[in-house]
């Protein structure tokens, strides 16, 4: 597993960027350079299910470790979708299930604030993921300072 971090300054208040990321329609835009259709089903409940998904139906089954809004939300991987059907035992899937993904936001003034993104991944994803929180988070700077 390999932790990767991002970091991005946006001239916007910290409700107005939580909003963004969390929105289904600007969250399908942020996160389109992870693959065309992603989007995300939540019950926002710690310990509760939420799933990262494909155009395709087919994602990440997850769990909410913690949250407080506007300031954070920290998603623990349990397993995959495919095919509609929950994996969360595979040998594949314990590899990597515990792994988390980490959204810190931090007012620095009234209308700047702070987003950290940590994300434990395995090496292979590496690329993909690095490439798609580069050009994901400078939009979704663009969608908050709008």
């Amino acid at each position: 597993m390999e932790t990767l971090n991002f970091e991005i300054i946006i001239n916007a208040p910290i409700q107005k960027i939580w909003d963004v990321l969390w929105n289904q329609d600007s969250y399908t835009q942020w996160t389109q350079f992870f693959g065309e259709g992603s989007h995300y089903k939540s019950d926002w409940k710690v310990n509760g299910k939420t799933y990262f998904l494909a155009a395709s139906g087919d994602g990440m089954v997850s769990t909410i470790k913690s949250l407080n809004e506007p300031e954070e939300v920290v998603f623990s991987h349990l397993g995959m979708i495919k095919d509609g059907v929950e994996d969360t035992k595979s040998k594949e899937v314990e590899e990597w299930s515990g792994s988390e993904e980490s959204y810190f936001l931090r007012a620095i003034s009234e209308d700047s604030t702070q987003l950290r993104v940590i994300i434990h991944i395995s090496k292979e994803y590496s690329d993909h993921i690095k490439s798609g929180f580069n050009q994901g988070l400078q939009l979704l700077k663009e969608l908050a300072e709008k």
